[in-house]
Parts: structure tokens; sequence; C-alpha cells
């Protein structure tokens, strides 16, 4: 979270012509609600599942960039599906960098604590073995979002 996965994912699309999907957002525009409320009224597992279903929908189409949750790759359906048809971009940024841009961070469940930063390190700490099977992975903290779309349109060629 607060990486830039929509920011760099809308220029990208952009700059790709393609159609550009926040998988948040359609679960949102599904359910008729925000995440955060979702993770309040019916709790994270039922958002995961709503995730895997969204992402199953999704995927169907070709030619488009997906901005995921960071928690998409938790459930194995979904990684094997990312991976089967995807490029799978992992952006990331230091612990700093994501409290500064995370900000009191009311809209972000999983932050709703008063140590973030100890929050975001056992996140990452959790997810690590899951964002490491990313074919690229960048660094966003001290770049700015041109400069991600310019690395991941360098790398992407030599991925693939």
């Amino acid at each position: 979270m607060a990486v830039g996965k929509s920011a760099v994912g809308r220029k990208l699309a952009r700059r790709l012509k393609r159609r550009f999907v926040d998988l948040d957002k359609a679960i949102e525009k599904c359910e008729g609600s925000k995440v955060r409320e979702i993770f309040e009224r019916k709790g994270e597992s039922y958002f995961r599942q709503l995730e895997m279903q969204a992402l199953a929908q999704v995927l169907r189409d070709d030619g488009q960039v997906i901005a995921t949750g960071g928690g998409v790759v938790l459930h194995e359906n979904n990684l094997r599906l990312l991976q089967e048809r995807s490029l799978i971009v992992c952006l990331t940024a230091d612990v700093n960098a994501i409290v500064r841009r995370a900000g009191s961070a009311n809209r972000r469940p999983l932050l709703m604590t008063a140590d973030k930063a100890q929050r975001i390190n056992e996140l990452l700490k959790q997810r690590k073995q899951y964002y490491a099977k990313a074919h690229i992975e960048i660094d966003t903290s001290e770049l700015t979002v041109d400069e991600v779309v310019g690395k991941i349109l360098a790398l992407a060629g030599s991925a693939q």
C-alpha cells in the first residue's frame, strides 16, 4: 500500500493506450461500499473472497493494466492466475515512505493501528515471499510516477 500502484497504473495504461483497472475500485463498485467499509462490516476474509472473484473476472480480458491491492497475492489461486495471465510488477517502498504516503491511514483498514511503521513492517515480512514471485520489482521510494513508468517500460521488454 502507498507505493504508487494506482497512480503508476493509470499513467502506464495511458502510455500504452490500454484500459486501466483498479481492482479495489472494481470491488467497491460491485459492493456499493468502500474497501474500508467492507473490512469493517464483513471482515478481511470476506473482502479477500470478493478480491479473488474480481481478479478472475478482470483477468478474462487481455491488454489492460491492473492495479491490485498488496494482499491479492496471499491467495495461491490469485498468484497463479496473475503469473499465467500477466506480467507482475511489484512496486515497493521503504517503510518511512509508505508511512508518509499513507497519511492518516483512515482509508487503509490494515493500518488502523497506533504504530503504523510496525504494522507495515509486519505486512511486508508476511508478504515478502509472495512479492518475490513478481517478474519485475521496483522501489518507488525516491522516484516520481513518471520515473516508475519509465522503469517499467524499460524492464518489461527484458522480462518477457
